[in-house]
């Protein structure tokens, strides 16, 4: 899988090392656009930014989620919350740093509940061994060793 298929397809399945080395590769770039555009504009654009890097973040995740077996849908829900997040943002709905919205409050909480535990779940646990519907183990063949004892 190369780094095309990895960052802009909804196909297959990454092993957790692709998964980390990928999202922290998007994150250090979204960080640094978020850095410049900070400088010179308003958080709308920013929001703008993250809107930009959803699409990237949202195959890395669907594909680390069919390594576990998890459907398209469950981090699509994820990117929904946060394209909402953003939107209120953009249409300047989102209140002040000292006064959140209660609509930015009402999505920004189980957003980021829904967050760690996506992040969680798809850092740290093991996917499917071997093939399954989205396709082959990424780590490979599993082969099962049995030692004999004579």
């Amino acid at each position: 899988m190369t780094w095309r298929d990895v960052l802009f397809e909804f196909d297959g399945r990454i092993d957790r090392r692709t998964f980390w080395t990928a999202f922290l590769a998007v994150a250090v770039a979204e960080l640094f656009c978020h850095a410049v555009v900070g400088l010179v504009a308003d958080d709308r654009a920013t929001s703008i930014v993250s809107l930009a890097f959803s699409y990237p973040e949202f195959a890395i995740m669907a594909k680390r989620g069919h390594d576990r077996g998890m459907p398209t849908a469950v981090p699509g829900v994820f990117f929904g919350l946060s394209v909402l997040v953003d939107f209120v943002f953009v249409i300047d709905a989102a209140g002040t740093p000292e006064q959140p919205s209660p609509l930015l409050m009402m999505l920004t909480v189980p957003w980021l509940v829904f967050a760690v535990a996506l992040l969680v779940d798809l850092g740290f646990r093991r996917g499917t061994r071997g093939p399954n519907r989205y396709g082959p183990d990424p780590q490979g063949p599993t082969i099962y060793r049995i030692d004999r004892q004579d």
